[in-house]
């Protein structure tokens, strides 16, 4: 445990770093062009008879998702007939690929505030999530401070980056990091979620239900607060339903539908999309990788080399974990993996359980196991009878990953009209941040399935709402 873990870093396993060292703290998402990401994508074969548009689009401060409803209004088209590679970061400038069915002509006639379309061509060819070869970030922490909470100069800010850069490098390997799964993952300040997943998995939906109506989060919205506080004591009521900010759309037809027809939680939970569903069960199985590999670190077991017991997989040309080919490590074996380990052909991996998913044996094995029971996780079939869709058979994922091409730099303080509502508030209790603080700026590359944000939680180490 750190200095720096808070209640959120611990209810999603976040709460431990590879290094022992200060980090520089700050604070990200200042404003919103603190944050770039540029997709690296995958080659697409344009052909001028092809059924679809695709596009080069620069969003600013645009969810993903949200995006792509705009864009299917926009264009009369149904949804699902838009395909990307990934969703990025809300708060961020992104720029990435889209696939659309729809003429070339109407895209690029689409005027949307804030986002950008540049018509590439037209292809035969879909593209669905994973399919790029990453992301290249340019990233500033602003307002980075000592442990002490006074400023940090640029550098010693530097100087302490590259001090967490080395010292990853000597016990991981070079240009690795332990691979966290982000907090974009579980729900930013209430990471609802993994604890809805539980519930789920557990074929409970009553409670399923009114945790992800009713469960208090971190610095909530006043009418948040009170509209949830009111679920939590009353039940669904009329007067709850009024009582929800017009944003709560989800929740609000959760209570609807219960006003309605009082014991169908299973339908009331349906109110979801069908992806936020699915999120849940895959959160929970995230809550118990990251918990795995923060428990592993505890240990002083080493996450980049195996040990006799671990199950570790191929890692393909795009750096991506081919977990069919996951075998486990004996005492006769443990040289040439881990000769193979070294060179980045293979990688130690943890657990995203499910029914068909093995945890390792020996003491990673135990280290798996107690993580699960400990989460009330023990004898979890992950069969979703109600809704069958969400039943998973689990997979493993590589302990580490890799970043590439790190570039490092300060840049000036800025105090302006640009900086968002968080910064002009000014730091508040238990944070890790100064206005007058150093403002370090982060260039690199990732793959895809790596968190930016995890990334540099390494050289930051501070409270996970800072990220």
């Amino acid at each position: 445990m750190t200095a720096w873990t808070d209640s959120l870093s611990e209810a999603i396993g976040l709460d431990g770093y590879a290094t022992k060292s200060s980090g520089i703290g700050g604070v990200l998402k200042a404003r919103v062009a603190d944050f770039r990401v540029e997709e690296i994508a995958t080659q697409i074969h344009f052909d001028q008879r092809g059924r679809f548009t695709v596009a080069r689009v620069m969003l600013t401060n645009w969810e993903t998702n949200r995006f792509c409803n705009t864009l299917s209004k926009a264009l009369s088209i149904p949804r699902n007939r838009i395909f990307f590679a990934g969703t990025k970061d809300k708060r961020a400038v992104t720029q990435q690929l889209f696939v659309i069915d729809a003429p070339q002509a109407k895209v690029a006639a689409v005027s949307i505030p804030d986002v950008e379309i540049e018509v590439l061509g037209r292809t035969h060819q879909k593209i669905g999530f994973g399919n790029h070869r990453g992301n290249r970030f340019t990233i500033v922490a602003r307002g980075c401070t000592h442990p002490d909470g006074t400023p940090m100069s640029a550098e010693d800010a530097l100087a302490e980056v590259e001090r967490i850069r080395v010292q990853m490098a000597e016990k991981l390997g070079d240009n690795t990091f332990p691979n966290w799964i982000g907090p974009q993952r579980f729900g930013a300040g209430r990471p609802v979620t993994a604890e809805v997943g539980k519930h789920v998995v557990a074929d409970d939906w009553e409670s399923a239900v009114m945790t992800y109506i009713a469960m208090e989060g971190v610095n909530e919205n006043q009418e948040v607060a009170t509209f949830r506080k009111h679920v939590r004591e009353n039940g669904p009521t009329q007067e709850g339903v009024e009582l929800a900010p017009r944003w709560l759309g989800f929740e609000r037809k959760m209570v609807e539908h219960l006003l309605h027809r009082p014991d169908d939680f299973v339908g009331a939970f349906r109110k979801l999309p069908g992806n936020l569903q699915l999120m849940t069960v895959h959160a929970l199985q995230s809550v118990v990788f990251n918990k795995s590999l923060h428990a592993r670190l505890e240990a002083d077991h080493p996450i980049s080399t195996p040990i006799a017991g671990d199950m570790v997989g191929r890692i393909d040309e795009k750096g991506q974990l081919d977990a069919s080919s996951c075998v486990f490590v004996e005492e006769r074996t443990l040289p040439r993996i881990s000769r193979n380990c070294e060179m980045g052909r293979l990688a130690p991996t943890g657990p995203l359980p499910g029914s068909d998913i093995q945890t390792c044996q020996g003491e990673s094995g135990v280290i798996e196991r107690g993580v699960i029971d400990s989460m009330g996780l023990e004898g979890t079939d992950w069969q979703v009878e109600a809704i069958p869709r969400l039943s998973t058979r689990g997979t493993r994922r590589a302990l580490i990953t890799g970043f590439n091409e790190l570039s490092v730099d300060s840049v000036s303080i800025a105090n302006d009209e640009s900086m968002g509502e968080r910064w002009k508030a000014g730091p508040g209790e238990n944070s890790r941040w100064h206005p007058e603080g150093a403002c370090i700026r982060f260039r690199f590359t990732l793959a895809s399935g790596s968190y930016a944000t995890t990334l540099l939680r390494e050289f930051m180490q501070c409270p996970l709402n800072q990220l």
